[in-house]
């Protein structure tokens, strides 16, 4: 028997990290949340408030649900790759005994072996196939977060008249910022109350 040898290795997702990244980024927004008054606005500040973004990760009730969808669906991914890898694993190990019992032809070894490769093929395009579409429901996921957060401030600054609306972050460039500009659980409130209002609208229609 010949060129029996195969590499197997057990594939997973864990490149695929769901993050829904209201973080930095050309095309992001930064977002966050900490405590404050906004109406205590200190004057000669200027018309300028910010959010937390770490904050609203945090409170934000329907990015943390669709959090948990995501990375619960990325652990069943994995099981599925992992079930996979083994099961071709075990079938290669099969395929050696019987190989060192004599027992294989060589015709049926290269048989076998056409088979584990293809079926080790078929294995990394299911896990290429199954992180593309991760990232591709991320990113649609990250563009209705920013278009919800979007239409929120527009309509939250309508009666506020704030020049300018920032993001803060910890890790950000921001280095301090004054607690009574932050409107983060302005937002974190309206935000849910936009996302209950539109389960209970969902669930009434059916």
């Amino acid at each position: 028997m010949k060129n029996l040898s195969l590499i197997l290795s057990i594939l997973s997702l864990a490149g695929v990290i769901i993050i829904f990244g209201m973080q930095s980024g050309s095309s992001k927004k930064k977002t966050a949340v900490t405590t404050g008054t906004v109406s205590d606005m200190p004057a000669g500040t200027g018309r300028i408030a910010y959010v937390d973004i770490d904050t609203l990760e945090a409170h934000y009730d329907y990015l943390k649900t669709k959090k948990d969808e995501f990375e619960s669906r990325q652990q069943r991914m994995e099981s599925e790759l992992q079930r996979s890898a083994q099961q071709l694993q075990q079938d290669y190990m099969e395929l050696q005994q019987k190989a060192q019992a004599g027992t294989l032809t060589q015709a049926e070894g290269e048989k076998a072996q056409k088979r584990l490769l293809q079926g080790q093929q078929s294995l990394e395009t299911r896990q290429q196939s199954l992180a593309e579409q991760l990232i591709k429901e991320r990113d649609e996921f990250n563009e209705e977060i920013h278009n919800l957060l979007d239409s929120f401030l527009t309509e939250y600054n309508k009666d506020k008249g704030y020049d300018f609306i920032l993001t803060y972050t910890k890790s950000g460039q921001i280095m301090y910022a004054d607690k009574r500009l932050n409107i983060t659980q302005d937002v974190i409130d309206g935000m849910n109350a936009i996302s209950r209002s539109r389960h209970n609208t969902k669930e009434a229609s059916q």
